[in-house]
């Protein structure tokens, strides 16, 4: 059966934020919602500032997407069935259902979901499902990352890129004590002594 998941390399992301404008670009993500954050040193979008003291200056960036988790804690607080899991493991939002109460956006430990003004619904990452679903292999934040840090894939297809790489490197996955299982795997090609 096939489960997506991203594999992320921290080493290779600069900062640059293409993944996040071409989320928004694919997948007409209003104005001031970000489905793809990336997040500087401090936890912010926005300003970034080195970590350390000169002359050993450091910046990481951290792209959080929806975490489209095993046991996503978003799913059993909807009143309306607005938001579901697919048999692939995608977490999607049906605006067409969605009230706009965001009880999802608080039981999300990630941040991961926004609430979208003008339709007065809920919007998140949908993994691109339009995309992998039309035989695509990868979604657009994938493609479009000039420094190849963000990998997509099939977790259950143990000859896949993403599982490969998860595979063959030490990884983080972010918040494991909410016991959410995040589908998001963290890696640096360098270890930097972080």
């Amino acid at each position: 059966m096939t489960k997506y998941g991203f594999a992320i390399n921290l080493h290779r992301c600069v900062g640059c934020r293409t993944c996040t404008i071409a989320c928004k670009m694919e997948n007409s993500v209003p104005e001031g919602i970000q489905h793809m954050r990336v997040l500087n040193d401090q936890g912010d979008t926005v300003y970034d500032v080195p970590s350390g003291s000169y002359p050993a200056l450091s910046f990481e960036w951290t792209p959080v997407p929806c975490m489209h988790c095993d046991s996503s804690p978003c799913l059993p607080v909807c009143p309306t069935g607005a938001t579901s899991k697919r048999d692939d493991g995608i977490v999607l939002v049906d605006e067409e259902k969605c009230i706009g109460c965001r009880m999802c956006m608080e039981a999300c430990p990630y941040d991961a979901r926004s609430f979208d003004e003008s339709s007065k619904t809920v919007v998140k990452c949908s993994l691109c499902a339009h995309r992998l679903d039309a035989g695509l292999s990868s979604t657009m934040c994938q493609l479009c990352c000039p420094n190849r840090a963000i990998v997509v894939g099939d977790l259950d297809d143990p000859d896949s890129a993403v599982s490969r790489t998860i595979r063959e490197n030490e990884t983080i996955r972010l918040l494991l004590e909410q016991e959410t299982g995040p589908n998001v795997h963290y890696w640096r090609s360098v270890n930097q002594g972080l």
